[in-house]
C-alpha cells in the first residue's frame, strides 16, 4: 500500500504503557453535545435516582444512540447548563437497561446479525463506529462493503492500541469474530504497525488462520491510520456503500456487549502533552470532572487542555465541566505568555521544523516541548508547496487556499477541497502559520450547504415546471368539451 505525505512530530510528554484507574469523584457531569452526538432526548427526571447503565438520554438523530449513566446516582438537571450531573453516585453491578421485548421481533425479522446489533447500539458499543469516508455514524442495521479496524492511533496524544490490548488480546480477536459473523461476505481489514514488536507478533499469531481476515501494515507515521485514507488507498469507493471505522476499543467494547451483556462504560484516554506532570494512560468515565485532571495532572502556570490529539484536538471550554462520551486523549500545552528573550540568537534550537531552516537540525531527533504560540503571526502563503508535499489526501492546499481568500468557491470545489481529511498537517508545517485546517473545514461547509440549496432550488422548479404542464393540459382537455 502507497500512501501520499504525511509527517511525524515528536512532542515531550507521551505517556508510558502503564494504566492507572483514577479515584472516583464525588460527582460526575455528563456534557449533552460532542463532536458527533447531540443528545436532545432527555430520558430521565430532577432527583431520579438511577442504576450504572440506565439510559439518561438518546441522540434521536443518530439512530437513538443512548447516553448512559456510567454509575448509580441522583440526576440534576438544571444546576448545570449543558450537562447531566449524577450526585451521590456509587458503584453498582452493570445491569444494562435495554429493550429486551423487541429482541424476538428483531431476531425473526433480521435473524441473530440483527440481534446483535441491537445490542451493540443498547448497550454504547456502537459510539465506537464511524463511516470511514464521513467520519458519521453508521446505519447499525445497515450493510458496509468493508470493515477497517485500526490497532493504530498516531495522533499525539491518544491511546494507542498496545495500551488497550494490554492483557486483552482473546478479547480483542472473540470481539473481530463477532464482527464477522454480523457480515456476509463483506472483508475486515485489521491495520497493524509496520514494524517486528512484540506487539505486532502477537497480534500476527492471534489471528493466524483467519481466512476473513485482511492484514494491512502500515509504517508509523500520522495520517497513515486516518480511516478516510485508509479506505482510499484500498480502493474501497465511496459510492458503492459504506465503510465501518472501528478502533481496537470499539472491538474490545463489542466482545463485552456480546459476550457479557455489559455497557462499555469506561474508556482507557491518555493524558500528555508538554504541560503534563505526569504523563500517564488512564481508565475514566464519560462526566468525569476536568477540573479534577487538570489539578491533578496539570503543570503550574496557564495551561490549555485539548480535547483529543495534537493535529486534530480542540480545545475545552470554559463551559465544558466533564469529560465526553467519546473522549480519547488528553493533550496539555503551555499557554505562550511571554515573549523568549534572545531568541534570536538561537533560533530554533529547541524547536523542530519541517523545512529543516531551524539550528534544531544538528541536533538529530528530539522531543519538542511545544507551546501554544504559532512562532510568529499569520502571514500571506509564500507557495512553498510544503502544505503539499505532506497531505495525504493528495490535494493542493495553499492553490486551495488562494481560490478561498479570493471567494473563487468554484475554482475550490474544483480543486477538490472535499478530499480534505482534516488531520491538520498543512497547518502544523507551513511557515505561514495559516489555519488551513479550519478554513477548508468552513469551506466545505459552505459549499455542501451551496450545493443542497441549489439541489432544493432545482426541485422546487422542476415541480412548478410539472404543475404548469398539468394544469395547461387539464384546460386543454375542458376546451376539447
Amino acid at each position: 500500500m502507497k500512501f501520499r505525505g504525511g509527517y511525524n512530530i515528536t512532542l515531550q510528554g507521551r505517556p508510558s504503557k502503564k494504566v492507572k484507574i483514577l479515584p472516583e469523584p464525588e460527582a460526575l457531569y455528563l456534557p449533552l453535545e460532542s463532536k458527533r452526538f447531540d443528545f436532545t432526548s432527555i430520558y430521565v427526571e430532577e432527583g431520579q435516582k438511577v442504576d450504572t447503565g440506565d439510559v439518561l438520554a438518546v441522540d434521536p438523530g443518530n439512530y437513538d444512540v443512548p447516553l448512559l449513566s456510567p454509575r448509580a446516582g441522583t440526576v440534576r438537571l438544571s444546576s448545570t447548563e449543558g450537562h447531566i450531573v449524577l450526585e451521590d453516585i456509587s458503584t453498582v453491578d452493570d445491569v444494562p437497561d435495554y429493550d429486551k421485548d423487541s429482541i424476538p421481533h428483531i431476531a425473526r425479522q433480521m435473524g441473530a446479525s440483527g440481534e446483535m446489533r441491537h445490542k451493540l447500539l443498547a448497550l454504547g458499543a456502537w459510539q465506537f463506529f464511524r463511516d470511514a469516508y464521513t467520519n458519521e455514524l453508521p446505519d447499525p442495521m445497515g450493510t458496509p462493503q468493508a470493515v477497517i479496524v485500526s490497532t493504530l492511533s498516531l495522533d499525539p496524544f491518544t491511546a494507542r492500541g498496545d495500551v488497550q490490548f494490554k492483557n486483552r488480546l482473546l478479547q480483542f480477536t472473540r470481539g473481530l469474530e463477532y464482527l464477522q459473523s454480523m457480515l456476509e461476505y463483506q472483508p475486515i481489514y485489521l491495520v497493524i504497525p509496520k514494524s517486528r514488536t512484540k506487539f505486532h507478533d502477537k497480534v500476527k499469531d492471534q489471528i493466524r488462520g483467519y481466512a476473513w481476515v485482511k492484514l494491512i501494515e502500515v509504517p508509523l507515521e500520522y495520517t497513515r491510520t486516518n480511516f478516510n485514507i485508509l479506505a482510499r488507498n484500498l480502493g474501497l469507493k465511496r459510492a458503492d456503500g459504506p465503510i465501518w471505522g472501528v478502533k481496537a476499543g470499539g472491538v474490545l467494547a463489542v466482545d463485552r456487549a456480546l459476550t457479557h451483556t455489559k455497557t462499555s462504560l469506561v474508556r482507557i484516554v491518555s493524558i500528555g502533552g508538554p504541560g503534563v506532570k505526569t504523563p500517564e494512560h488512564v481508565k475514566v468515565m464519560a462526566g468525569y470532572p476536568i477540573a479534577r485532571i487538570r489539578e491533578q495532572y496539570a503543570r503550574e502556570g496557564q495551561m490549555r487542555l485539548i480535547n483529543g490529539g495534537f493535529f486534530t484536538g480542540r480545545m475545552l471550554g470554559e463551559d465544558e465541566i466533564g469529560l465526553g462520551v467519546e473522549i480519547a486523549g488528553i493533550t496539555i500545552i503551555p499557554e505562550h505568555t511571554e515573549r523568549e528573550f534572545l531568541g534570536w540568537l538561537r533560533p530554533g534550537f529547541d524547536r523542530s521544523s519541517y523545512s529543516n531552516a531551524f539550528l534544531s537540525t544538528l541536533r538529530g531527533k528530539f522531543a519538542e516541548k511545544f507551546t501554544t504560540t504559532l512562532r510568529g503571526e499569520p502571514r500571506a502563503c509564500v507557495s512553498c508547496n510544503f502544505c503539499e508535499e505532506v497531505c495525504p489526501a493528495g490535494i493542493m492546499p495553499h492553490l486551495i487556499h488562494k481560490y478561498l481568500y479570493s471567494d473563487m468557491i468554484e475554482e475550490a470545489d474544483a480543486a477538490r477541497v472535499d478530499l480534505c481529511v482534516e488531520c491538520g498537517l498543512c497547518s502544523f508545517v507551513c511557515p505561514s502559520k495559516i489555519e488551513l485546517r479550519e478554513e477548508f473545514i468552513g469551506a466545505k461547509v459552505f459549499i455542501e450547504e451551496e450545493k443542497a440549496e441549489a439541489e432544493a432550488q432545482r426541485i422546487k422548479q422542476e415541480e412548478a415546471v410539472q404543475k404548469e404542464q398539468e394544469r395547461r393540459k387539464e384546460s386543454s382537455e375542458e376546451n376539447l368539451y
